[in-house]
């Protein structure tokens, strides 16, 4: 296979778009999924069970107990990538908030040679971008700050689609993740950390979703953007200049 995605589930039974998945293997045989259970409470684990009988594409890993979405796309990316070796491993939100036909447009992107393709959320004409107003002008003000924080001009660091080239992974995922909520924006940090900032800029392409819209259910409430500017700091404390990190950018930095 060609891309692996993880797809980090947590009391996921009653609104995980089964038939998706097994239609979108069924179409695409260079793609395969892999369902991490985080400890859902529910009967999430049977479905996924089930689930995952029912393609050879299909895969599942059950995570105990609970360790919160980072733990478990951490454990995901990890477990895909190291038992499966596919060119590329992604996350994705289980609700299918990112529809998956934006899979294949974001491959060809690091097919041109990105280490990372993010997911953008870009409400704009001609695009089925549809956000809730409220979560839209957040985190407009959050991804600002982010960017400033990061030195880097990233527009969106919370879309939940994400793509990654293997051979970053192990670098990226390793080490558990000290925030939350926010562990995509310390993705972007230790990236810049462990390549310097010229791969930073370079090694990453934002892609410009044609579709997305806010689905219910979501673990994630508009009140955890007021919990940022604290997870924000501790990634900054954490992930701020390293000379040793730059003198390693700098000596592998040709984009892959």
């Amino acid at each position: 296979m060609k891309t692996l995605l993880v797809v980090p589930c947590y009391n996921e039974s009653k609104r995980l778009p089964q038939q998706a998945f097994v239609d979108y293997v069924e179409h695409h045989p260079d793609v395969a999924f892999l369902f991490a259970n985080d400890g859902s409470r529910d009967n999430t684990l049977q479905v996924l069970q089930e689930l995952t009988a029912r393609h050879e594409r299909l895969f599942l890993l059950d995570i105990q107990p609970n360790g919160g979405k980072a733990e478990a796309v951490r454990k995901g990316m990890l477990h895909a990538a190291s038992q499966y070796h596919p060119e590329y491993v992604a996350f994705w939100d289980a609700d299918l908030a990112t529809p998956l036909d934006e899979i294949e447009p974001m491959v060809q992107w690091a097919d041109k040679g990105y280490d990372i393709v993010m997911g953008l959320r870009l409400m704009r004409l001609g695009a089925k971008v549809r956000r809730k107003t409220m979560r839209h002008y957040l985190g407009r003000c959050f991804a600002t700050t982010a960017s400033m924080m990061l030195h880097l001009p990233v527009y969106d660091t919370q879309c939940g689609a994400k793509l990654f080239r293997t051979s970053v992974v192990n670098d990226l995922f390793s080490e558990p993740f000290i925030t939350r909520w926010l562990f995509d924006v310390e993705l972007l940090a230790r990236y810049k950390q462990c390549f310097g900032i010229d791969r930073a800029v370079e090694g990453i392409y934002e892609f410009p979703l044609f579709q997305w819209q806010d689905v219910d259910g979501s673990q994630l409430k508009s009140r955890d953007f007021f919990k940022a500017p604290a997870e924000l700091l501790k990634i900054h404390r954490k992930y701020k200049g390293s000379k040793v990190a730059a003198e390693k950018g700098n000596s592998g930095g040709a984009r892959l």
